[in-house]
């Protein structure tokens, strides 16, 4: 490992000795100066890894340069030997506030200097390698607090992933939704770590249709009233799949499944739930939940046109939706359009025959 070392000295004989002393050192890299404030320019282009200084010097003293090489960046550390007479007691004291790490006495001993020079730069060797092992020490605790961030989002969308198999919706449908409920929270001035938290949770809103028979999930006529009340259960069983996660998105989407169905006016379901009552999270995937039901194909029923589908929401703004999250929604319109396309069925069920027959 080579080590640098910054000498400051105006005495033209000092100067040669130390460097001399400094460059008999193994690895070292040696810059002489008879100018502190040339030393202190080149302390600002490179980072030194063992400082020498005399006390006395003209325009800048020792003390005057310790100080201001002690702000600099990455020099806080930095071992420092000022070079000063035995009897300067108080020149030594005052060194030791400013930062200084050892002394020289004058005149210098050869063997003394040496050995003191190789023990700091031990000591700074021994930093730096703390340093290396602290930052390795952090980026191992990303990697892995990553890989469990990724293995919580691989765990959703396969939640998501196993209410779409019980159901007739499509991967488009709660792509499209997932991008719909972000750009509504963007439009409305929502904190962005809870947009890119609605855009991983909303995916789950209907994961309670696990819980829902298959003979009235799949039925493909009108439900009766008893079967609407059990279809009406989704909300409750979704939000007791997710409750009692610490995760951030878990817990938004527990929010987001017991709320979407309930309505501005206070006659949606579980729970009656009216106005600002409803949380954002709930209000928003109410809406971005219906406008893609009605826009896009279903089994049982065709899309609607774009703009049929908008114009619903707008007319159902304040009784079915918050007039807030629809007046965000149409305000995006040429973003609605753009991820409608880029989340087309065809071509998310093109991909996944692609990825099957791989």
């Amino acid at each position: 490992m080579t080590t640098n070392i910054l000498i400051v000295d105006d005495s033209a004989l000092n100067l040669v000795l130390l460097t001399s002393l400094a460059e008999s050192l193994p690895d070292s890299t040696v810059s002489a100066f008879e100018d502190p404030v040339l030393a202190l320019a080149a302390c600002r282009d490179r980072e030194h890894d063992l400082i020498l200084v005399d006390y006395m010097m003209p325009e800048i003293n020792g003390h005057d340069f310790i100080e201001l090489v002690r702000k600099l960046p990455g020099y806080q550390d930095i071992p420092i030997i000022m070079v000063t007479t035995e009897d300067e007691k108080d020149v030594r004291t005052r060194a030791l506030q400013l930062g200084a790490t050892e002394f020289l006495a004058k005149p210098i001993d050869v063997t003394e200097c040496r050995i003191r020079m190789r023990n700091l730069l031990n000591l700074r060797h021994a930093q730096v390698l703390l340093k290396d092992k602290a930052k390795l020490l952090e980026y191992e605790v990303e990697q892995a607090t990553g890989a469990l961030i990724d293995r919580e989002h691989e765990l959703i969308a396969r939640l998501s992933r196993a209410a779409e198999f019980r159901d007739p919706e499509t991967g488009g449908h709660i792509n499209r939704m997932a991008h719909y409920s972000r750009l509504i929270a963007e439009q409305l001035g929502l904190d962005k770590h809870f947009q890119e938290l609605l855009l991983e949770a909303a995916p789950m809103h209907d994961i309670g249709k696990i819980g829902i028979p298959d003979h009235i999930l799949l039925k493909p006529g009108k439900l009766t009233a008893e079967e609407l009340a059990i279809m009406r259960r989704h909300p409750v069983i979704g939000a007791s799949i997710l409750a009692g996660s610490n995760a951030p998105v878990i817990k938004l989407g527990e929010e987001i499944a017991l709320t979407h169905h309930e309505k501005f006016d206070g006659n949606g379901y579980p729970n009656g739930l009216r106005g600002k009552d409803i949380p954002w999270s709930g209000r928003i995937v109410a809406v971005a939940d219906v406008f893609d039901a009605l826009s896009t194909e279903r089994p049982y029923k065709h899309a609607w046109p774009m703009e049929d589908a908008k114009a619903f929401l707008l007319q159902n703004a304040g009784t079915h939706f918050c007039p807030d999250c629809v007046r965000a929604f149409v305000s995006a319109w040429d973003q609605v359009l753009d991820i409608h396309l880029r989340f087309n069925d065809d071509v998310i069920i093109q991909e996944e025959s692609t990825l099957t027959k791989a």
